[in-house]
């Protein structure tokens, strides 16, 4: 019966809702329908932020303040929603006291704290130390609500 009245429309009989009982049904142009899904779709995909994987790379000989400034390159990315590859270059000998890039990697990992989660700990990939670091869950800043009980204002009272 639908259909009949679909086809005397000139529409088509498209099903919006195959899950809902009893299944539901319009009666549209198939074309234009279609056209709007891949629409919305398309405007879904751009609205999406997906992070990037940054890469910082130092040595294990490495001063105090150089450091802290790769510390500080590494929260940016993290403060921007990017998840940070830490990569410790050894060369020649310096594989020897691969102690000294343990110790680096702690330290990076402890003076982030809170902001950071290791996704991957520190482990050897040939020459060079890496770990993964990703972004802490944001949390949320207090509601003006739960500052005081209603009613309640800033204002001195006389």
């Amino acid at each position: 019966m639908a259909i009949k009245k679909a086809e005397e429309a000139g529409f088509d009989l498209v099903e919006v809702s195959p899950n809902a009982k009893p299944p539901v049904c319009k009666l549209m142009d198939y074309g234009k329908f279609q056209y709007e899904q891949s629409k919305k779709v398309h405007s879904m995909k751009q609205h999406q932020r997906t992070g990037q994987v940054k890469e910082l790379k130092f040595r294990p000989h490495i001063n105090d303040h150089d450091l802290s400034i790769k510390i500080h390159y590494v929260e940016r990315f993290l403060e921007e929603g990017n998840k940070a590859k830490v990569a410790l270059v050894f060369r020649g000998r310096e594989m020897i006291r691969s102690e000294i890039g343990t110790e680096l990697m702690q330290k990076m990992i402890a003076a982030l704290g809170p902001k950071a989660i290791v996704e991957s700990p520190p482990k050897f990939e040939g020459s060079s130390m890496t770990m993964v670091l990703a972004p802490a869950a944001p949390t949320k800043p207090p509601s003006r609500e739960s500052k005081g009980t209603e009613g309640e204002t800033d204002a001195p009272k006389d």
